[in-house]
């Protein structure tokens, strides 16, 4: 599918998506458990791989109205009967492959092309370190993966810069195994609000984990028990939205569902504002409005939020000034090179953009943006970053594979549309 965006504006109210983040842990930690129905999840080609993958270990996942009904293996996984499929996300594979090397047996694991890309190595070394075997078929660290067990717990080292979803996947794993683990980092924890999300969700499942200062751990022989779980609103997908008021915005845009928690990409509130944004964001109601401003460039950290990196390459395009984008190199592990992708495709379309290992720098003042035919490059973010930047460019913007989407934000271009945005699907 291909998606057409005009120059346009928009305006209104619109509830924020549920948190991809939130809803993977939720659906594994109810996996791991016997019985619990999760309210308001992200239903998307993302998580829908991990309900598959709790589906394969023996569990089952129902889908009811805007709920999941997940009926668990218990803590003990069964060996599936066939390979793994986590199609293209890395979130599934990380959890799951820590889940894997509880299995009094052996698993597959793989995923699409660009998954088959994405490092595995340091989870595979920690898990052999906990007692378990685990394998890449091309011994390259990537997928496909063989892993298997059981485990009983133990003590493992891991860098913490390449992604905090190997902590979070031997935390969780963790936590049923006889010994617990013991997580010691062996690099500086980037992303680390993310393990922070996982905490979050084990303490509402009634598992306990810490960090203990030089890494992580869980005691073992925990249970997984909540009878339901509601997914909170994704900061993540709400960035676009509020990047939208910011940069487009006809009196203002108000995203509902906003509540604090421990999401890293609520940081998206304090960078707009240092931008120049006029936001306000009730707490209490779970309110963010933002209204149309100047933007003036910043410099600003993604090494705990990855995530915004396409958000904040746009809202730096079309500010005055230089946005600096700096502890980056991570995001290069993504779908895509993100980094890469969007100093590519903001430049086809007229801005001034430099490059670097760890750094992107943006350069407003001296941007006109334009429109132009871009790849999304089979990845949600730069899609719907792009989205953004043609709404605000001269002539018409097409982004290629704009189905992506589906991954995080399904409804996206709907809402977009609901919001006033002139968007138009052209295959």
């Amino acid at each position: 599918m291909d998606i057409e965006i005009t120059r346009s504006s928009v305006r209104g109210e619109t509830q924020a998506p549920p948190s991809k983040s939130y809803t993977h842990r939720a659906i594994l930690a109810a996996g791991y458990g016997e019985g619990t129905r999760i309210e308001r999840p992200l239903v998307s080609a993302d998580t829908r791989a991990t309900m598959r993958a709790v589906e394969a270990f023996g569990g089952t996942v129902t889908e009811e109205d805007d709920a999941l009904h997940v009926d668990g293996f218990a803590g003990v996984p069964a060996v599936p009967d066939d390979v793994i499929d986590c199609a293209n996300s890395g979130t599934t594979m990380r959890l799951t492959t820590a889940a894997a090397s509880l299995v009094d047996g052996l698993v597959v694991l793989t995923g699409d092309e660009s998954l088959r890309s994405r490092p595995q190595g340091p989870l595979l070394r920690a898990i052999e370190q906990l007692g378990g075997r685990a394998e890449s078929t091309r011994e390259n660290g990537q997928a496909p993966l063989v892993v298997g067990g059981p485990i009983i717990g133990g003590t493992a080292a891991i860098p913490g810069d390449v992604s905090s979803q190997f902590i979070t996947a031997l935390l969780m794993a963790g936590a049923v195994t006889d010994s617990g683990v013991d997580i010691s980092l062996q690099t500086e924890l980037k992303s680390a609000p993310y393990v922070d999300i996982t905490i979050e969700v084990l303490e509402a499942f009634g598992v306990s984990a810490r960090n203990t200062g030089r890494g992580f751990s869980a005691a073992g022989r925990q249970t997984y028990d909540a009878d339901s779980y509601t997914v909170p609103g994704d900061f993540s997908s709400m960035s676009y939205l509020l990047a939208a008021g910011a940069i487009a915005g006809d009196d203002s845009v108000t995203v509902t569902g906003a509540y604090p928690s421990a999401q890293g990409d609520q940081a998206i509130v304090d960078i707009l504002e240092r931008m120049g944004a006029s936001v306000d964001w009730n707490r209490e109601r779970g309110h963010i409005t933002v209204s149309q401003s100047d933007l003036t460039g910043i410099e600003v950290s993604v090494a705990d939020t990855p995530d915004l990196l396409p958000t904040i390459a746009v809202l730096g395009a079309v500010a005055e000034g230089t946005t600096t984008i700096t502890d980056c190199e991570h995001v290069r592990y993504k779908e895509t090179d993100r980094v890469r992708a969007m100093a590519e495709s903001l430049t086809e379309m007229g801005a001034a953009i430099e490059e670097e290992v760890a750094t992107l720098t943006v350069h407003g003042g001296e941007s006109s943006l334009g429109g132009a035919t871009l790849d999304g490059r089979h990845d949600h973010r730069i899609i719907m970053a792009l989205s953004l930047a043609g709404l605000v460019a001269e002539g018409t913007t097409t982004i290629r594979g704009a189905e992506h989407v589906d991954v995080s934000f399904p409804s996206f271009f709907d809402v977009l549309e609901e919001l006033g945005a002139a968007v138009a699907e052209t295959a």
